[in-house]
């Protein structure tokens, strides 16, 4: 089926795709509080709200509005956006907070991304976690997904594997987007085949994703022992992973964040990245999409969001 996609549906995707993200991220790091547990998830014992979202929310909700502004990622319109927006207390990483504040003050963002850990870049979630709107946004074109998440990534990952991490997220959110346009659930193994096939086969985040499409009749504990949960936060370590419990929960937005906490590692990240899939094939408050009260229990997001 081909379509064209008009800007309001694009956006309209997009803030579908940002509600599941923070909604993952808010409601994941709850459960860094002492005395929360997955069981009590499960069950159906929400933490009391306000769940505060952290750096995933606010970098994505600056994506979220260059998009409405200008319709493509314009990267040193986004790596400023980035900088200036930055609230250190959201949760940011050291490596991040050094970059941005290099950007903040009139180092070229090629410079300032380039400079990370001892000139390598940064293989760390930060592109993966924001990253998933953009997708949702180019349900269309899972080419032009990946081309705009290298280049959301770029300004602050210069790490091919940090760089792979965004395109993964991106290509499997665009897939999830356009089988809800379509009318259909995209096959698992088939969604991660196609994100699969978009990345740098050198990369371990390609080696990982072609690993998960193999655990997906495994289980949680299984998989995680495979792929990772985060816990390294690192892209080699986050996006297979996520991505396997997407394809697996894709019509189910809380199934999906239960087996992020249940999973424990970075939960807040691989919420926000499976949340960010799910939503963008769900929508919001629908049946299995992302429900209303935990949208109601989430912080409220800032007004310049798009």
């Amino acid at each position: 089926m081909s379509f064209t996609l008009y800007p309001d549906t694009r956006l309209a995707l997009a803030r579908d795709s940002l509600a599941g993200l923070s909604v993952g991220d808010a409601l994941g790091s709850q459960f860094f509080v002492p005395g929360r547990r997955p069981a009590d998830l499960a069950a159906g014992r929400l933490p009391p709200p306000p769940w505060q979202w952290t750096d995933d929310t606010e970098m994505a909700c600056s994506v979220v509005a260059a998009l409405a502004e200008h319709g493509r990622i314009e990267r040193d319109a986004l790596a400023l956006a980035f900088a200036e927006r930055c609230e250190p207390y959201r949760g940011y990483g050291p490596g991040a907070v050094a970059v941005l504040r290099l950007i903040r003050t009139g180092t070229p963002w090629p410079v300032a991304a380039a400079s990370a850990f001892d000139g390598q870049g940064s293989c760390g979630n930060g592109a993966a976690m924001r990253v998933g709107p953009l997708g949702a946004w180019h349900a269309d074109s899972t080419a032009r997904a990946a081309a705009q998440a290298r280049e959301s990534a770029e300004v602050t990952h210069a790490h091919p594997e940090g760089i792979a991490g965004a395109v993964a997220v991106a290509v499997a959110a665009a897939l999830a987007a356009r089988g809800r346009l379509d009318g259909h659930r995209p096959e698992p193994d088939r969604l991660l085949a196609a994100v699969a096939a978009a990345l740098d086969p050198d990369t371990e985040v390609h080696r990982g994703v072609r690993r998960a499409a193999d655990l997906l009749g495994r289980d949680l504990p299984e998989a995680v022992d495979a792929l990772g949960n985060g816990s390294r936060v690192t892209a080699q370590d986050t996006a297979a992973f996520t991505l396997w419990v997407a394809a697996r929960h894709l019509d189910d937005y809380p199934a999906a964040i239960r087996a992020c906490v249940e999973a424990g590692g970075d939960v807040d990240t691989t919420a926000a990245i499976v949340g960010a899939v799910v939503a963008a094939h769900t929508g919001v408050g629908t049946p299995g999409g992302v429900p209303g009260d935990w949208l109601a229990a989430r912080e409220p997001l800032p007004a310049w969001s798009g």
